[in-house]
């Protein structure tokens, strides 16, 4: 993948994790990833399309998954797409705990560990300094 295709991803991300909305800059992991979301295995490519920001933790949870089971329903879903879902639809802050609105969203959460012990602590402490959306 191109440098420039790795701009664009970041700049339509605005540099903050496409899935759990975590900046960079407050980020105990630095590292954030060029994520498929279709991954390789799958038949994904690397086309902008098929790519976002993630944060390490994201990115580790969601490896090459592409569904999960809903906690609610006990169903297959599927992971939430950044490119064809929209984030305020599936998920809501609910404090520093982020809630599935529907089951994309509340397979995502589980599936991405997004309600983790050490990253709801992370976001409270940004909720308190107003760096989290």
């Amino acid at each position: 993948m191109d440098e420039a295709t790795r701009a664009q991803v970041r700049l339509r991300a605005k540099d903050r994790c496409e899935y759990c909305r975590l900046p960079p800059a407050q980020a105990p992991f630095p590292l954030f990833h060029i994520e498929h979301i279709r991954p390789k295995k799958h038949g994904g490519t690397n086309v902008a399309g098929n790519l976002c920001l993630a944060c390490n933790q994201c990115n580790l949870h969601k490896a090459s998954n592409l569904t999960g089971i809903d906690p609610l329903t006990d169903s297959i879903a599927r992971l939430f797409d950044p490119r064809n879902d929209e984030w305020h639809h599936h998920f809501a802050f609910n404090g520093a705990r982020i809630v599935g609105r529907t089951a994309i969203g509340r397979t995502t959460v589980r599936v991405l560990g997004m309600n983790d012990r050490e990253r709801v602590e992370l976001r409270l402490h940004l909720l308190e300094s107003s760096t989290l959306e």
